[in-house]
């Protein structure tokens, strides 16, 4: 199969936060899998980044971490177009135009911009909510048309921002005589979510502050290791998999995933082990893990400006053609072309 004859995904992961285990188990491995099956685009979604204050010196550390951090899970550039957001300057003017055709309802419907929204307080306790949470899910829509993608790696939480994007290529595709594919969110099965170490029940978050939650993948190995060892469970001191045992769950998940194994096969070869025993190898194996992908990370480093470079050069001439497509549909003359 020829490049041209396969379908292409859009992928990104927001420059906010340490990226932990969940986001390589339940996001980053599957890019890596699906590489060889799509033609790929993968950013770190820096612009989106600014969508809450955020320190400009953290910014920077965040996306050249990010950036060396896919690389070193395994994100090959010979397969991958893998770029910064904001290098795609593209991306601001599609924004504008995307917004210039959506509603406030549409965007103030949005369950990520209500739930965040009633958090943002100031000290007074009036409500100060920033323009980019209402307006972000534009930017969003702009990157995927941006590429004409026709998947879209998603958690379940951001499953409405892609059907925004359905909404909105078919209303451009009806209005302005464009032909943007309509795309398809694509929800990973068994072993997409990974969660908290301390709160079970909880996803495991690269924003939360409590660090004993989660397993960052620049963590130390070894306070990898003792963070796993501490990892809440229940009091009935059986090993097998069920809702109903969260925590021990989440660890049989995670051994799952770094083994290549199934919930089922490592239900099997722990269910006649202790609590102890199934911690010390879990930890083990994301020990492992870390030690690895951190060797292959400081190597990744040295790289960052030549390759994001040419990631840019490569997404620009595309998302350059599909901007100048709506340009035209609304009337408007691009003098750079």
């Amino acid at each position: 199969m020829s490049i041209n004859d396969k379908k292409i995904m859009l992928s990104g992961i927001t420059a906010t936060g340490k990226l932990t285990l969940a986001n390589y188990i339940g996001a980053i491995r599957n890019m890596v899998k699906l590489q060889d099956q799509y033609e790929n685009y993968i950013f770190i979604a820096d612009l989106h980044a600014l969508t809450l204050p955020i320190d400009p010196q953290e910014l920077e550390q965040n996306r050249r971490n990010i950036f060396a951090l896919f690389r070193a899970c395994g994100i090959d550039t010979n397969k991958t177009t893998l770029f910064f957001q904001s290098d795609i300057l593209e991306h601001g003017m599609m924004n504008w135009l995307v917004l210039t055709n959506t509603t406030i309802g549409e965007l103030s419907r949005m369950t990520q911009f209500k739930d965040k929204s009633s958090k943002v307080k100031t000290a007074n306790g009036m409500e100060t909510i920033p323009t980019g949470l209402l307006m972000y899910p534009t930017l969003m829509v702009g990157d995927i048309l941006l590429y004409n993608a026709d998947i879209i790696p998603v958690g379940i939480d951001q499953k409405q921002h892609v059907e925004l994007t359905r909404n909105l290529a078919i209303r451009l595709n009806n209005k302005y005589k464009t032909n943007f594919k309509v795309p398809e969110p694509y929800i990973p099965e068994v072993g997409a979510k990974i969660m908290s170490l301390t709160e079970p029940t909880k996803k495991m978050s690269k924003s939360d502050k409590n660090e004993k939650s989660s397993i960052y993948l620049l963590d130390d190995p070894e306070k990898a290791y003792k963070k796993i060892m501490k990892a809440v469970t229940d009091s009935e001191g059986k090993i097998y998999l069920s809702d109903e045992k969260p925590g021990i769950k989440n660890l049989l998940t995670i051994y799952s995933a770094l083994t290549d194994k199934t919930l089922e096969q490592t239900s099997e070869l722990f269910a006649d082990k202790n609590y102890g025993e199934l911690k010390q190898a879990v930890g083990e194996e994301v020990k492992s893990f870390l030690i690895d992908i951190q060797a292959k990370y400081a190597e990744a480093m040295k790289h960052i400006d030549e390759e994001a470079k040419i990631g840019a050069e490569k997404a620009r001439k595309v998302a350059h053609k599909n901007l100048e497509k709506l340009m035209k549909g609304m009337g408007l003359n691009n003098a750079s072309k």
